[in-house]
């Protein structure tokens, strides 16, 4: 596992890995700065005020507002457009692990689709859980790591286990490795807790989990059923 984990590590600063990740990040940036003029416009087009300093005021806490929100959505977009390129990064990957001598298949394309919503889904249920975990006291960060473990890793493993397998074997591949799997996806969750770090979480969770997988059909001895 830690093996695996390292060499990952490696992998997203290749040059296929690095492409990946400039594409992800400009459309990223691309979709906040919409998000940036769309708000900025709503707030200080449509909500009136008699005062002037009052109008000051309010476009200088706006200012402050976008930036922490945009500040907050930067993982869940970045996980949204790194998606769809996740089964492109799988493959790079099986072509330099794989001990089948066979590669995965390619989802569809709705099917690509609804997964990068899924790990948009589940980083901004993460985020959220990391904002409401500061106002609440006394509560261990530990429980948001444990959950941000579990639900990464569950997403990622299904991303690499679906271009081999159908999606009622995977699950049941799942329900039999819950804990380590749950180990698995700790992994994951220490680059979600990094800022900055947390936008190469898609590169990382797909090189990891691919491996992963990987070493579970080679304990196996056979060849996954193909689709």
């Amino acid at each position: 596992m830690l093996t695996s984990a390292i060499a990952a590590f490696r992998e997203i600063f290749s040059p296929p890995f690095r492409s990946v990740l400039f594409k992800s990040l400009g459309l990223t940036l691309v979709l906040l700065a919409i998000v940036w003029l769309a708000l900025d416009k709503f707030i200080t087009g449509y909500i009136a005020v008699p005062y002037p300093w009052v109008a000051t005021t309010l476009v200088f806490l706006t200012g402050i507002g976008l930036f922490l929100g945009l500040a907050f959505l930067v993982a869940p977009v970045s996980s949204m457009v790194a998606g769809v390129f996740l089964d492109e990064l799988a493959e790079r990957v099986e072509k330099g692990s794989t001990v089948t001598g066979v590669l995965g298949t390619a989802l569809p394309a709705g099917q690509a689709i609804w997964l990068a919503a899924k790990f948009a889904g589940v980083s901004l249920l993460v985020n959220i859980a990391a904002l409401l975990l500061l106002l609440v006291p006394g509560v261990n960060a530990l429980v948001f790591f444990a959950a941000n473990a579990y639900l990464l890793g569950r997403e990622y493993f299904e991303l690499a286990a679906l271009r081999y397998r159908p999606l009622e074997e995977v699950r049941a591949m799942r329900r039999e490795r819950p804990l380590y799997l749950f180990i698995c996806g700790m992994f994951i969750a220490a680059f979600v807790a990094v800022p900055i770090v947390n936008l190469l979480t898609p590169l990382f969770g797909t090189a990891f989990m691919v491996r992963i997988h990987q070493r579970m059909m080679e304990r196996e001895r056979l060849l996954p059923p193909r689709r």
